[in-house]
């Protein structure tokens, strides 16, 4: 009996990684106009943001079917496999909801489902850790509970470079939106313990911005099995720049090839291009 890992493309793998790793990844869809696209699959990254920013209309997700999930389960069934579900935050997505419906249609116990409270790379370190449990032999109930004590420790710090796509959106007014422009505003956010997005500063400026996640950073204590992560949209310029800041304020960066991970549509989708920050696992209190 094997334990298989279900992921959703919020994770913000490719294609090439999921299959080096052994995941099944049910995707979100992503609908531009008429035209819905199965996130990762159908459409990539770059396409995505390529549509972003050349089209009026504003890009809708959604989350997978119950019926995409239960294809899964029901083949994890019939092996008489585990399953552990590593899913999106249930305050951004209803993917939880259509998985544990899958799980209650598949009448099959062995079936686990885990609301990350998390998005986009740091999703990454709960996954990361699944697999080297799975492939180390551990048990499907191991691996749920080490992974349900991870994410609360797992954190996420972005800065927005335009306020156009929170207005696109309407998590904010179209004034609200043109003052924040106008006074150069960068707000910074993360998803709280709910797993929902929290803007937690507004930054004037981007040196003000940088300023802002160096504190985070020398503030925070990293566990050093898990360390940090640069993230970014798109244009990778913004984060380049952050790496430089922080290396010219003489902070050391945590992974010394700057490994950068490109956020996907399911955030991009209310954040836009230019987005720069960090994902973080912190040490046990």
């Amino acid at each position: 009996m094997a334990v298989r890992i279900v992921i959703d493309s919020s994770a913000d793998y490719e294609k090439q990684e999921m299959i080096d790793k052994n995941l099944i990844c049910v995707p979100l869809s992503v609908t531009f106009g008429e035209k819905s696209y199965q996130d990762c699959f159908e459409l990539t990254k770059d396409e995505f943001y390529q549509k972003l920013l050349e089209r009026k209309d504003y890009p809708k997700t959604s989350q997978p079917s119950p019926e995409a999930f239960l294809k899964e389960f029901l083949a994890a069934k019939e092996s008489g496999d585990s399953v552990v579900a590593i899913l999106l935050a249930s305050g951004l997505s209803g993917t939880c909801q259509s998985a544990n419906l899958a799980k209650n249609m598949a009448e099959y116990d062995d079936i686990h489902i885990i609301d990350s409270t998390t998005a986009i790379s740091a999703m990454r370190f709960l996954i990361e850790k699944a697999i080297a449990m799975r492939d180390a032999g551990n048990t499907a109930e191991e691996i749920v509970a080490v992974i349900e004590e991870l994410k609360t420790r797992v954190g996420i710090r972005v800065v927005i470079d335009t306020l156009e796509y929170l207005y696109k959106g309407g998590r904010l007014t179209k004034a609200q939106a043109g003052v924040g422009e106008i006074a150069r505003l960068k707000p910074m956010i993360m998803l709280n313990k709910e797993g929902k997005i929290e803007v937690c500063q507004k930054c004037l400026g981007m040196k003000k911005a940088m300023l802002e996640l160096k504190k985070i950073l020398e503030t925070t204590d990293f566990d050093p099995e898990y360390g940090w992560k640069f993230v970014y949209a798109h244009e990778r310029e913004n984060c380049e720049k952050f790496c430089r800041f922080l290396e010219d304020k003489g902070v050391e960066i945590w992974d010394k090839t700057k490994s950068m991970y490109n956020i996907g549509p399911t955030i991009g989708a209310h954040t836009g291009n230019g987005v720069f920050g960090f994902v973080y696992v912190e040490k046990k209190k």
